[in-house]
């Protein structure tokens, strides 16, 4: 039974590069920030802002890269290289056409939603500098994220780290040189950290886009579409991933309808709560990259008519890992609040004492978001996607989304319990996970005939 899975230690190889990735994704993000609190909360708090609404494109993108990473690792478990180019060619196709129509959509309200939100017109005018710039990041991770999903629905997670190894310190010495117009370059502020993102993404998506043709030669040599036409291919490509997509946009979403809600609290609460999203993303990687490897294992494994029996011995390991992965986060996230201070010293004391009253919060979080998150991956693994997406909603838009509302628009509470609902979605969606996993259904599927 036991060799009919991956062990541990298979699971843990391609887990890791996961972890850094999505912790050089979002360090991305946490660099920005960091570089642009010299500049002042206000400068701060625009990027905020910029950033939920750009940050809501990309979500949109890596809904449907998540429902293509499925698709590709189980078209690479099954051992098909027509269902392989299939899934890939109808990820690019549909990452772009939601690129664009996203992109068109910023172009129409954007400015309207910046101006609506900020604090002030100067704020107002750095964010919507800003998002202009980064709409380009949207065009080139439209691609990016596809190649991203294609090599981890293959079980090579290391090609998209090892794009981000390049990523990392180009976004850094661009934004450093543009945001303070070093070597007699311009000096753009916040315009400079979305720079630098637009260079190191094209920069990732070069390096994916060259490993790709260099080992599959683009699928030339592999003749037809899984469904008859590319067409029809699409047509069920979409309708798979459309639950999943629907499940990472209305998260997405109402993240970001949170983000502009939190823009009314006072400047020193919005902004702390800006810099402690990204860490959040970054420190909790470890455990959802887990899941994420976890996810895509079961989705290989189904493809091959794995025995429920060694199913269940396998995921019974990965929980147990997954424990093991929310502890490291809780120690990782103490760490970071008690360094806040150095960390960001140039912030004014209120800012600071906010970030450190998070930490109860922190402590916690892990270890429901961690359990949910094996659930949800093996759930959508089997094709039970429609339900996850129900979980999603429940839990965004009948608890965090209102009572971020009740919180900061009526009751005026401070920003501990504002952060505190991030704890509170994850006890909500916890037993809607648990039971359904539990009932076995989703073992059923797992097959892209």
């Amino acid at each position: 039974m036991q060799s009919l899975t991956p062990s541990t230690g298979t699971i843990l190889q391609m887990a890791w590069p996961l972890t850094l990735k999505a912790m050089m994704l979002h360090g991305i993000i946490v660099i920005d920030a960091y570089l642009v609190s010299g500049l002042g909360e206000q400068a701060l708090a625009a990027m905020g802002l910029a950033a939920s609404l750009g940050g809501l494109l990309l979500g949109v993108l890596f809904a449907f890269s998540s429902a293509t990473q499925i698709r590709l690792a189980q078209a690479f478990g099954s051992g098909r290289p027509v269902a392989l180019k299939t899934g890939f060619y109808a990820g690019i196709i549909i990452n772009l056409v939601m690129a664009s129509i996203g992109l068109v959509l910023v172009l129409v309200f954007g400015d309207r939603i910046i101006i609506a939100f900020a604090h002030t017109p100067d704020i107002a005018a750095q964010a919507q500098a800003y998002l202009h710039v980064f709409l380009l990041v949207v065009l080139i991770e439209a691609i990016g994220q596809c190649l991203g999903s294609f090599f981890n629905g293959c079980g090579n997670t290391k090609a998209p780290f090892y794009s981000y190894l390049i990523a990392l310190p180009v976004n850094v010495v661009v934004s450093v040189v543009l945001i303070h117009g070093l070597y007699g370059l311009p000096e753009l502020g916040v315009v400079g950290a979305a720079v630098g993102t637009v260079v190191a993404a094209i920069a990732r998506t070069i390096f994916m886009g060259a490993h790709f043709f260099n080992d599959t030669r683009g699928y030339r040599d592999v003749a037809g579409w899984l469904h008859a036409t590319l067409l029809i291919s699409l047509k069920r490509h979409l309708k798979f991933a459309a639950p999943i997509a629907g499940t990472f946009v209305s998260m997405t979403l109402a993240t970001n309808v949170c983000a502009l809600i939190y823009a009314k609290m006072s400047i020193n609460a919005f902004a702390a709560m800006t810099l402690i999203a990204p860490w959040v993303q970054v420190a909790g990687t470890f455990g959802i990259a887990w899941a994420q490897a976890t996810g895509i294992t079961v989705a290989q494994l189904l493809a091959k008519d794995t025995p429920s029996d060694a199913l269940d011995e396998f995921l019974s390991r990965a929980w147990r890992m997954a424990f093991v992965a929310a502890g490291v986060v809780s120690i990782t996230y103490l760490i970071l609040c008690l360094a806040s201070d150095r960390i960001y010293a140039d912030l004014q004391d209120e800012t600071r004492a906010a970030l450190f009253n998070f930490l109860p919060i922190l402590l916690v979080l892990p270890f429901p978001k961690g359990s949910n998150a094996i659930c949800g991956q093996s759930l959508r693994a089997g094709g039970d996607t429609l339900y996850v997406m129900h979980i999603f909603i429940v839990g965004s838009w009948l608890c965090k989304v209102p009572l971020t509302v009740l919180f900061v628009v009526y009751l005026e509470l401070p920003v501990f319990w504002v952060f505190s609902l991030f704890l509170a979605e994850e006890l909500v969606k916890f037993p809607l996970f648990h039971l359904r996993f539990y009932s076995g259904k989703w073992k059923l599927g797992g097959k892209d005939d």
